[in-house]
């Protein structure tokens, strides 16, 4: 435990008092580096299910978890920031009252979290959160519920995050790819992949035009990948097109580019020349 003088009431009151300050410092130095809104607000546990989609859940009983895993919550609620450092004197009393009783090793209940990939929601127990930071322990005894969902909850940190999550859900959604060719579709700009799928639903409506019967969504995402996507960015490749960034960002740009240009929806030698020699012309200006 930090700062005990043995005098645990007025360390229970100083205990609250440096978190306060923290707290402050920390906005103020937010807001010197112009940091992003969302890097000392609590993830919001509705919003990181939805946008990652939620598929079923099960309960893991008592564990020990990290405190430094528990990033969110599920009430939204204000009274403290990302790292448990309470925002306003609203919540002193009762905070004061439950780092009273762990000075004095009194039993303090299990919180209870929900559990998404390695990132834990506090259900109960924000104040015993906070008390457990301000008193410099790593780990805390929880009852986990884990939640399972559609796609991973790697790469989500901030609030920010969960736009680019959310439209690559929808668009998996609208174009199922999967195994191998879902790992090779990834994006910088999360609106990207809307403009990608209204492209493939254009694309896979031109197949059954042509060849006169429907197509289901999984069939359509299978043969514009095996048949449009895999053999363009072949082609790029080989006219030394791609150099850094996604496969599919190059593909965008490129199609684009060739209905710009062409007004076509064909891909040969001809089209690729025509659109790289179109870029040296741009750089060269």
């Amino acid at each position: 435990m930090n700062h005990d003088t043995g005098f645990p009431v007025a360390d229970a009151e100083n205990d609250f008092l440096r978190m306060r300050r923290r707290q402050v410092m920390s906005r103020l130095a937010q807001w010197l580096r112009r940091s992003p809104d969302d890097i000392n607000i609590m993830l919001p546990f509705d919003e990181v299910v939805t946008a990652l989609g939620r598929t079923g859940e099960r309960r893991l009983g008592l564990q020990v978890i990290q405190l430094d895993s528990i990033v969110g919550t599920v009430d939204r609620t204000r009274e403290f920031d990302r790292r448990f450092r309470p925002t306003s004197g609203q919540v002193r009393e009762r905070w004061q009252r439950l780092a009273l009783a762990q000075r004095r090793g009194e039993a303090v209940p299990p919180i209870e979290v929900y559990r998404v990939g390695d990132m834990h929601f506090v259900v109960d127990g924000h104040h015993r959160v906070s008390v457990a930071h301000a008193l410099g322990l790593k780990t805390i005894d929880a009852y986990v519920t884990e939640v399972t969902t559609r796609l991973s909850a790697d790469g989500v940190r901030y609030r920010g995050d969960l736009l680019m999550k959310d439209l690559r859900r929808i668009f998996l959604e609208r174009v199922p790819l999967r195994g191998d060719a879902r790992r090779a579709i990834t994006l910088l700009d999360p609106w990207e992949y809307a403009e990608l799928a209204e492209a493939i639903e254009a694309w896979g409506f031109r197949l059954m035009q042509d060849e006169g019967r429907f197509l289901d969504r999984a069939e359509v995402a299978r043969r514009w990948h095996e048949e449009e996507f895999v053999p363009v960015v072949r082609m790029l490749r080989q006219a030394g097109m791609i150099e850094t960034g996604p496969e599919a960002h190059a593909y965008m740009w490129v199609a684009c580019e060739r209905y710009k240009l062409m007004r076509t929806h064909r891909w040969d030698d001809d089209v690729i020349e025509t659109i790289r020699d179109n870029r040296r012309g741009v750089a060269r200006t």
